[in-house]
């Protein structure tokens, strides 16, 4: 099964509309998660998630074309809750972690897409591979103030990749036709940002 995303805190760039100027703003990463999701045997999906990502959005929301994102997730972090399939991820029939431990997002274009909601597209480099994604972005919510005085905003954020396109091919035929795995994975990605210097 293959968790191409990465994908993926592209999604940062929800928040950027949020600022009253240029700011940076960066990933909670305790209260925020970068999911996959792909089917398998095509009666079922399984899901996962990376453990490790970080992410950073720069940008003033009077001009939020010209806001920049940069999100990079540690392959070797993938959990599909089975450690067999896990380790079965990390080789080089999928991520293969060894070459490639890191996937990375950059943004090249932030566009409004209606209320309350925006497109992020950027390069995202996966197995060694770069390819142009478009991510949906529901958000940013207003920005609140968290005990701490911390500045914060959140987003959900959807995209789906084709993982042949970043030349992971790994499939095996079933008996009686049809194929071990999908080829398209759903990316979901939950985000918390803080507001980090103006």
């Amino acid at each position: 099964m293959r968790p191409s995303i990465r994908s993926l805190a592209l999604v940062l760039g929800l928040v950027v509309p949020t600022l009253g100027h240029a700011a940076t703003w960066e990933v909670d990463p305790v209260h925020s998660t970068v999911g996959f999701a792909i089917r398998h045997m095509m009666i079922s999906t399984v899901r996962g998630h990376f453990h490790t990502f970080t992410a950073t959005a720069t940008g003033d929301p009077a001009a939020p074309t010209a806001a920049t994102i940069v999100a990079t997730i540690d392959a070797t972090t993938i959990d599909t809750a089975n450690e067999k399939r896990d380790t079965h991820l990390k080789t080089a029939d999928f991520l293969d972690v060894e070459k490639f431990p890191t996937i990375v997002f950059t943004s090249k274009k932030i566009e409004s897409a209606g209320q309350g909601k925006v497109k992020v597209t950027g390069d995202l480099t996966l197995h060694g591979v770069t390819k142009q994604v478009v991510v949906d972005v529901e958000g940013p919510t207003p920005t609140i103030k968290d005990p701490m005085g911390n500045t914060k905003a959140g987003a959900h954020a959807t995209a789906r990749i084709n993982r042949k396109d970043f030349g992971i091919v790994w499939n095996k035929a079933m008996d009686g036709g049809g194929i071990m795995l999908g080829e398209e994975i759903d990316i979901s990605i939950d985000i918390e940002a803080v507001k980090k210097s103006d």
